[in-house]
């Protein structure tokens, strides 16, 4: 384990948890070098989940590409990490329960952009332009007639 701040392999365990989920165990290591300290997750390496792309083509879920995704669009917007890092919690709940171990993109899309209308419509509105892919400004127009409906009603 290299240390994040110096570099230096060589660091002691000094706290060993399961994660909230149970999915993961959280470690907090102490660097020999220059005494800081960080935390690392270990996780079990299963069978991957796959993610099914809209043209049809399968590659491993990452947990990290869909929280960037979800970082790009609320940047500079007051949602905290906690509340994306459960935005993506429930992606990989959904693809773990399903008996194939598949998720489409589309439905990565849909459950992301309900959280973010939840929590920040901005981040929302932002996602939906990259997800939907909007052809013209008239469909993004629409799009957000759509949310200024919902909102009044």
């Amino acid at each position: 384990m290299n240390c994040p701040f110096c570099g230096h392999l060589e660091d002691k365990v000094v706290d060993s948890r399961e994660s909230k989920e149970g999915g993961a165990i959280r470690r907090r290591r102490e660097c020999l070098k220059c005494e800081r300290r960080f935390t690392t997750y270990e996780r079990i390496d299963e069978v991957p989940y796959m993610v099914i792309k809209k043209d049809g083509r399968r590659e491993k879920f990452d947990r990290q590409k869909v929280l960037q995704g979800l970082l790009k669009a609320s940047e500079k917007r007051p949602i905290g990490m906690g509340k994306l890092s459960e935005l993506v919690n429930q992606v990989e709940a959904r693809v773990i329960d399903s008996p194939d171990r598949e998720i489409s993109t589309t439905e990565i899309g849909e459950i992301l952009m309900g959280g973010l209308k939840e929590l920040d419509k901005i981040a929302y509105v932002r996602f939906a332009s990259v997800y939907r892919d909007f052809q013209d400004e008239q469909a993004f127009f629409n799009e957000l007639k759509n949310l200024m409906r919902q909102k009044s009603h």
